[in-house]
């Protein structure tokens, strides 16, 4: 459950499960900020909730089983249910193992939810709700703030159901997009995390100029867009930490680097690149072209020394054969990638791959997971061992209480860190008055696999 707010008697409230990626958690605040503005409170359970929302995720059956069983606590605990998100599109299945939910709608579809909740718990317009200010509804902490700048995508990746469940690339305005950081950040955001489906493919589909909040022409195209997001002020003429997600590495994506040298964009960048051996790319109906791309990373490296490459990748995707891993082991050495999740191969219903002949057994994806884990985390180590003795922003995402010496410890991030995904960065005996969202100079004292330790500089 999710977030709550000051009511008035009477007044209609919301419990809110939100499931999935981030795309998923900007969905339901929208959501949320909509009820809201209607007249409805946020309730933080679910016994006090007039209706619970359960906004799913659909993209793996691991994923869709867990829909349903957060469906089933939210019945459990609540009894009415209005369930929506990706996993709306599969309202039989929902049905057959939940009968009694009030309403289903799919990824996206704000107006339907809204419409649902209000036939199910009509809100309650009383004589001073209208004249109450409503702000947006946040689900994550005040200093960082996700922000949505399409829907969709137009890649038919063979292990990939995301276009049938959010349609093609549908680009958000880019004036739209620039007033909604520009809000976020006079809000208190000091770290803007630019998500989409395909970042990189942003305003392919618009081929018009847009104005900034200042009425300047800007194209809708992500280079133009992260520059105006770095010229935005979190006071004192500092940017915010502007840091890009999900981004396919198309050539225009090498005119960002020089942005991030600039200090106008984190250095950072988040590249789905799934898997490196040619076949298995090929399999997937993914570009293949992993050795320009090591190329282009040692170009990165060298215009910005600090830039941080996240990626993700398939392990047991049907026909991987030995030396295709090996083959991803070997690009992955050579790649020397600062953070690497990977996931075995999970069929997912309506996907192409589904058909593909020479499937990996699972024993065999468990033990390439673990050689993929074991290998990452070495190379983790040494580059984090690289950065004991530096001082490095961070960015504080929570402050202990004291312990029974008196001090206080806190944990952040560092530019090469997005929340949730990523390592953190643990503060030593920091001051008393050190609060949530402050950015500050750390001094790297040690590392481990995944995470750095310091104090303030």
């Amino acid at each position: 459950m999710n977030t709550a707010t000051t009511s008035i008697p009477d007044q209609k409230k919301v419990g809110m499960v939100s499931l999935g990626c981030p795309k998923a958690l900007v969905d339901s605040e929208r959501i949320l900020t909509r009820l809201r503005a209607d007249g409805y409170a946020m309730s933080p359970d679910y016994t006090g909730a007039d209706v619970v929302l359960v906004n799913t995720c659909g993209f793996l059956d691991s994923a869709k089983e867990e829909s349903l069983q957060a469906i089933g606590e939210a019945i459990a605990e609540n009894g009415r249910v209005i369930v929506t998100g990706c996993m709306g599109e599969e309202a039989d299945v929902i049905r057959a193992a939940h009968p009694s939910v009030l309403a289903i709608t799919g990824a996206h579809q704000y107006e339907q939810v809204v419409e649902a909740v209000h036939e199910h718990a009509p809100p309650s317009q009383g004589p001073f709700v209208d004249l109450i200010p409503q702000p947006d509804v946040k689900l994550t902490p005040r200093h960082y703030s996700y922000l949505k700048i399409s829907e969709g995508c137009n890649h038919s990746c063979a292990f990939c159901i995301i276009p049938d469940l959010r349609g093609k690339l549908a680009s958000r305005r880019v004036d739209a997009v620039l007033r909604e950081a520009e809000k976020l950040v006079a809000a208190g955001t000091k770290e803007l995390l630019v998500i989409s489906q395909d970042t990189s493919a942003y305003g392919v589909d618009m081929r018009h100029e847009e104005r900034d909040w200042k009425g300047h022409p800007v194209r809708a195209h992500m280079t133009d867009l992260a520059r105006e997001l770095g010229q935005l002020d979190i006071g004192g003429g500092t940017p915010p930490w502007v840091r890009l997600h999900y981004v396919y590495p198309y050539p225009h994506v090498d005119a960002v680097i020089p942005l991030m040298a600039e200090g106008l964009l984190t250095p950072y960048l988040d590249i789905p690149f799934q898997h490196a051996s040619p076949s298995v790319l090929r399999a997937m109906k993914r570009p293949a072209n992993e050795a320009k791309v090591l190329e282009r990373l040692k170009s990165w490296r060298t215009i910005c020394p600090d830039i941080a490459i996240r990626s993700s990748f398939v392990v047991g995707f049907p026909g991987e054969t030995e030396e295709d891993f090996q083959y991803l082991l070997n690009w992955l050495e050579e790649a020397q990638l600062d953070r690497v999740g990977a996931f075995r191969f999970e069929p997912v219903e309506g996907a192409q791959a589904n058909a593909l002949p020479n499937p990996v057994p699972e024993e065999v994806k468990e033990e390439r997971y673990a050689r993929v884990m074991d290998l990452t985390a070495r190379i983790s180590a040494e580059k984090l061992a690289a950065k004991v003795g530096r001082t490095l922003s961070v960015i504080i995402d929570e402050v202990g209480e004291p312990d029974e010496d008196g001090d206080i410890g806190a944990t952040g991030r560092s530019q090469a860190d997005a929340p949730e995904i990523d390592g953190a960065v643990y503060l030593r005996n920091v001051r008393s008055d050190l609060s949530q969202g402050d950015i500050v100079q750390v001094y790297v004292e040690d590392s481990d696999e995944h995470d750095l330790f310091g104090v303030i500089a």
